[in-house]
């Protein structure tokens, strides 16, 4: 067996639920660790179902990361009982979350902020979308990752610091992108962005809420409302159906854009979805 093998199977194997967190592990333990990611690509979070596969996996894992997506509030009991010594961390702790829009016009898509033990029914978690916020994860996933490998718990934090200033660069790249298109607003098909609207000044309006397409009456509301506000995108997302988003598109003589929440490489999509905003708010 070569060295790198023998290095391989010896590495502690971490779960993620989602892709970007996986990004924000490996920001950390470069190769320290082999994480494993739950929820597979073009899959939702909301309604996944673990593989027999990944619970068979998780028996010799030592962390869990939860962040706190639908799909954990039916199986991270489940996950936790298949292997007792792996530690669940909840890399959502501490954040105080926006509750999710359930109309397109309600104010409340610049979010009112709940505390993390209230119902989780109504609030977003889509914690990931917010640079400030992915902050908070990372140190969480340091402090977690420094008790799973001690002797390298200094080079761990160093590497925070390091992806921390990062963050902040992306942080100020998106402040400066968005500073003249305050209040401006957004259509999506899924309310993903909330947290990204709310932290650079902007409104997300969202077609489907609580996870249901709109009903005829509201689909019209959407489109006058779209029309009023001179909205000619719907920003969709390969995780769920575009039919709705296509009826509004078309009915607004506009376009339906893709976007992606849930993709591998954090930063990068960070400003490609930036950039694809920033070119329809006008």
């Amino acid at each position: 067996m070569s060295i790198q093998a023998v290095f391989a199977a010896n590495k502690p194997t971490v779960f993620v639920s989602i892709l970007p967190q996986k990004f924000f592990v490996q920001q950390i333990s470069t190769d320290y660790v082999d994480v494993q990611v739950m929820v597979q690509p073009g899959a939702s979070p909301a309604t996944y179902e673990p593989k027999s596969s990944q619970m068979k996996q998780l028996a010799s894992a030592s962390a869990y990361f939860a962040i706190g997506v639908q799909f954990e509030y039916t199986w991270l009991e489940k996950i936790a009982e298949v292997n007792p010594e792996m530690k669940i961390v909840h890399t959502d702790k501490g954040i105080h979350k926006l509750t999710m829009a359930k109309h397109h016009h309600d104010e409340v898509h610049h979010g009112e902020k709940h505390g993390h033990h209230d119902d989780h029914g109504g609030l977003d978690p889509h914690i990931w979308l917010s640079p400030s916020l992915v902050k908070k994860q990372a140190a969480i996933i340091t402090d977690a990752l420094s008790k799973i490998l001690p002797e390298k718990a200094s080079l761990f934090h160093k590497n925070l610091e390091v992806f921390v200033r990062q963050i902040d660069e992306l942080d100020d790249d998106l402040r400066s992108t968005f500073k003249t298109k305050k209040g401006m607003q957004f259509m999506v098909f899924h309310p993903s962005w909330g947290y990204f609207a709310n932290d650079y000044g902007l409104k997300q309006v969202a077609i489907e809420t609580e996870g249901k397409d709109p009903k005829p009456a509201q689909l019209r509301k959407l489109i006058e409302f779209a029309r009023e506000h001179d909205i000619h995108v719907v920003f969709v997302q390969p995780q769920f159906s575009t039919k709705s988003a296509t009826v509004v598109a078309k009915e607004i003589k506009g376009e339906v854009i893709p976007i992606n929440p849930l993709a591998e490489d954090w930063s990068t999509n960070m400003r490609v979805v930036a950039d694809k905003f920033k070119s329809v708010l006008q």
